[in-house]
């Protein structure tokens, strides 16, 4: 989630700052590969591309197309009406899919209506704090687009990913603000028609209070017996756990889960094997059994949390969830951040893996690790 503006002091000359410590070189597994591009994605791979071999992904203004599996990338236009080239702007918190049909489905928050109000003496946010979520679609492997439709225009922390369900069913995970104290909330948008129209889920609100307080930036994938399972991240340690039967339409069952977290978000996803990957920032560094906390305060959150994103961890599940691999470090770097992963399958069991946070970018092989 974007950090809220730091405090300007009343000073007329404001102190030195204290040297931030570089952070430390960065470590990669082993076993990791370089991707063929720095790039950050999200990708997806382009209905009837055939031998073109046809990759997509976007910037905050236009689609990128790679027809070499992403060694070279040319632009393409997302919209060309002036309302929206002047208005939009894709967040860096966006998410791409393409469905069986062949339909591309884009989501991502406008960053040109954002709006942060943040009062530290409410605990909350003022009326009027918004960032849009949107979502667009192609019909034609994106060179075209349909008008950008606002979905919500709370403000959204983050938008996790999203699927198709075996139904056809479209869900797409996502955000919302709430007030009185300020917390955040989850919810799933979902569409029947390859993304012309949407209906939102139940909001999942835990309570809580703080400006990153609440439950947040749940991803989402189906199960093989039709149901479909929620992790969200929290400031309690771990992932929650919740469980919707009616194909993202009402989300029940909301529990502790037994994977330990920090106060990061994962990236739960169905593998062309068959098997589930979890990729996230666990709650301590490796071998370790406390880091630093922040906030309890009720401004950053209700509770301390740890915050430890120095480490992303990878594990698999046989079992559909119901139980993961011994957590593998495949990147290290003291004093900073990797994290808000993304994952792409490229071809099957070859794995592309990205960081919105720390620009992580590396290539591994699911025969690697399991």
């Amino acid at each position: 989630m974007p950090r809220p503006a730091p405090r300007r002091s009343a000073r007329k000359t404001a102190p030195k700052a204290k040297a931030t410590p570089k952070p430390a070189p960065l470590w990669l597994h082993e076993k990791s590969l370089p991707l063929p591009c720095a790039l950050q994605g999200p990708f997806v791979r382009l209905p009837g591309a055939g031998k073109a071999n046809e990759l997509m992904t976007v910037n905050h203004t236009e689609a990128l197309v790679s027809r070499d599996a992403g060694k070279t990338w040319s632009p393409r236009p997302l919209w060309n009406a002036d309302p929206y080239t002047k208005d939009l702007k894709i967040s860096n918190e966006r998410v791409l899919l393409v469905t069986r049909e062949g339909t591309v489905i884009l989501s991502f928050m406008n960053t040109n209506e954002r709006l942060w109000l943040w009062r530290d003496e409410l605990k909350d946010a003022l009326p009027g704090t918004r960032l849009p979520h949107y979502v667009m679609r192609s019909t034609d492997g994106g060179k075209t687009w349909a008008a950008p439709h606002m979905l919500h225009q709370d403000w959204t922390g983050e938008i996790r990913n999203a699927i198709q369900l075996k139904s056809g069913r479209v869900l797409i995970s996502s955000m919302k603000f709430l007030h009185n104290p300020g917390r955040h909330s989850v919810l799933t948008y979902g569409s029947d028609d390859q993304g012309a129209t949407w209906a939102p889920s139940n909001i999942i609100d835990l309570g809580g209070c703080g400006h990153h307080g609440g439950v947040t930036e749940a991803t989402i994938e189906e199960l093989r017996d039709g149901s479909v399972a929620m992790l969200l991240r929290t400031n309690w340690g771990r992932f929650w756990k919740a469980v919707s039967t009616d194909g993202g339409r009402s989300w029940r069952d909301i529990a502790p889960s037994e994977i330990d977290a920090s106060s990061a978000p994962g990236l739960l996803k169905r593998l062309a094997s068959g098997r589930l990957m979890l990729v996230w920032n666990r709650l301590y560094p490796e071998g370790q059994s406390s880091f630093p906390l922040t906030g309890g305060d009720g401004l950053w959150s209700e509770v301390p949390v740890s915050n430890h994103r120095e480490e992303l961890s990878i594990a698999f599940s046989e079992n559909d969830g119901g139980t993961f691999s011994k957590p593998v470090v495949v990147a290290r770097q003291r004093r900073a951040w990797l994290s808000y992963p993304r994952l792409f399958e490229h071809r099957p069991g070859e794995l592309w893996l990205t960081t919105m946070q720390g620009g992580l970018s590396m290539l591994l092989r699911e025969a690697d690790f399991v």
